[in-house]
């Protein structure tokens, strides 16, 4: 009888080991086979996440999970990229969901201009999608709640009222979201996200102009850039004086 129990357990262990085998040889194949340049090996927590309809933006509730199961290989820095992502979309499928609206209510001149903000959020949100995917993060798919209290806000408006109203708003939000792509730009961990970060800036600038055109038109007065934000970073160490 305890011959035959001791046959089971080492027949049971034996049908254990070929998944952990299989599994440390897949991170040493994936450790000696990967590119020079490419993240560290440690960022690679999990099999790549299927893609759903959207590109890889699924529900924001999958995402949690899917980081909280991740293994705790992270840095800090890459922690950080993955939160940008995230952020960085929310506020994209917002600029789409005002935009649209806008497009809907606005004048003739601010009609233009959010069809190509719609156009431009769009095209940056799928190309911050792409950059997800390669990082594994998992995206969210729906509006921040202060745009849609904007959203809501705007859609009790009409006339100069809307476009006022929208033009502040876009613009503000730019700016904010500009000196948050500067910040990343310029310490991102990923060679791809700061590439994407930086051609986005670019799209905003044009943007910027674009808001200052149409509110000249529309006899709009906005309001003046606020003082950048200090950046710690990029201060110079002060220099100790000589005795």
């Amino acid at each position: 009888m305890n011959n035959n129990r001791w046959i089971a357990i080492v027949g049971a262990a034996v049908m254990l080991l070929p998944p952990v085998l299989v599994a440390q040889t897949d991170q040493s194949a994936m450790q000696q086979t990967e590119p020079q340049g490419a993240m560290p090996s440690g960022d690679v927590q999990a099999a790549p996440v299927p893609t759903g309809a959207t590109g890889g933006v699924l529900p924001e509730t999958s995402g949690s999970m899917r980081e909280t199961l991740g293994a705790p290989g992270l840095t800090g820095r890459q922690m950080a990229d993955k939160e940008f992502l995230r952020n960085a979309t929310t506020e994209g499928i917002g600029d789409v969901k005002l935009g649209q609206l806008a497009g809907e209510k606005g004048s003739p001149a601010v009609k233009t201009f959010a069809q190509k903000i719609v156009a431009d959020h769009e095209t940056m949100n799928k190309d911050l999608a792409k950059v997800a995917d390669s990082m594994g993060v998992l995206l969210p798919g729906k509006i921040s709640k202060d745009e849609q209290a904007e959203y809501d806000k705007l859609n009790g408006l009409s006339g100069k009222a809307f476009d006022t109203e929208y033009l502040t708003f876009i613009l503000k939000a730019h700016w904010t979201k500009l000196h948050d792509y500067y910040m990343e730009a310029s310490v991102a961990n990923d060679t791809g996200l700061a590439a994407e970060v930086v051609k986005d800036m670019r799209v905003m600038h044009d943007h910027l102009g674009m808001i200052n055109q149409v509110a000249s038109q529309e006899g709009i007065t906005l309001p003046p850039r606020p003082p950048r934000p200090a950046n710690p970073a990029a201060e110079p160490a002060p220099v100790a004086k000589k005795k």
